[in-house]
């Protein structure tokens, strides 16, 4: 396994492009934030695929996929990932681990599963949070997800929804994934037997930020049950600053009328990764390996 390691300016973020030759030629990025001190606050965000077959338009990653990536590979990213920081991991008073860089984790769910298991033997105090499209193939694992969430408490779950309208999730997500009221049952049942709150993104631009929007998420997302995390989101041919500019306050005012339907809100700003390519669907490392890899 080869690793390079990318340093944001701002000494806040790094991101981490993992070069593995067996069984399969593969690559993987994880990026790792630093919250004022790694000891107050530290998040990995990790792959769990090697590209991705889900293909969401605003993805620069979305339309290629390599390979599903071993649970000792996953686990590597993140062993490498701390092996950086300036205290011991049990001394971190926030610790989140989180499967949200490339790739989607139900259509890899064993290798997940073990790596779920062998982080939290690892780790103990890392919160795990799993993020995903819901592709249809989550009803097949969600019984067994359910299970492993209530044998360890630290496990988390959140869905990708970014739309209010299941048309208009159909052109940001082409491939075959759950409605977003299907996606609602799945999470109140996860909640119903863990008795923790999931979450679900939603990416704020000009066209889904309407108070209507924010009206048909209550209504299919209850509030009671959900928590609700606003993000910005990077086109692929756009700078993360230049997002964070343009969207930061349309997030704002969005998230006024969200609270004011009674949800809870958290707003992920990913500030410093800009000039490391660390956000979401801006994964050029990635890209670059692509295509100059691309006959081998």
């Amino acid at each position: 396994m080869e690793v390079k390691i990318f340093e944001s300016s701002d000494t806040n973020v790094k991101k981490f492009v993992f070069e593995f030759e067996e069984p399969k030629k593969a690559i993987a990025e994880a990026v790792l934030y630093r919250y004022g001190e790694y000891r107050k606050r530290t998040v990995i965000c990790c792959s769990v695929m090697s590209g991705c077959p889900v293909g969401c338009t605003f993805c620069g990653t979305g339309k290629f996929f390599v390979r599903n990536l071993l649970a000792e590979e996953i686990v590597n990213q993140v062993k490498t990932c701390l092996s950086t920081i300036d205290c011991l991991t049990g001394e971190i008073e926030k610790f989140q681990i989180m499967f949200m860089s490339m790739g989607e984790p139900m259509l890899n769910y064993e290798e997940l599963k073990k790596t779920i298991i062998s982080l939290h033997d690892l780790y103990g105090n890392a919160q795990l949070l799993v993020s995903t499209s819901a592709p249809v193939i989550t009803y097949k694992y969600m019984s067994d997800f359910i299970e492993l969430s209530r044998a360890y408490p630290s496990v988390g779950l959140q869905f990708s929804v970014h739309e209010s309208l299941d048309e208009d999730r159909r052109k940001l997500i082409p491939t075959n994934t759950c409605t977003l009221r299907q996606i609602a049952v799945l999470g109140e049942m996860w909640a119903a037997f863990t008795g923790r709150k999931p979450f679900y993104n939603y990416c704020c631009h000009e066209k889904n930020s309407s108070k209507e929007d924010a009206d048909r998420l209550t209504t299919i997302f209850n509030p009671k049950v959900w928590e609700t995390t606003l993000s910005v989101i990077c086109q692929k041919d756009e700078t993360m600053a230049n997002s964070i500019e343009r969207q930061l306050n349309l997030i704002k005012c969005f998230s006024d009328q969200m609270v004011n339907n009674g949800a809870s809100i958290r707003v992920f700003n990913p500030a410093g990764q800009d000039d490391i390519g660390g956000g979401c669907g801006q994964l050029w490392y990635f890209q670059k390996w692509l295509k100059d890899n691309e006959h081998t």
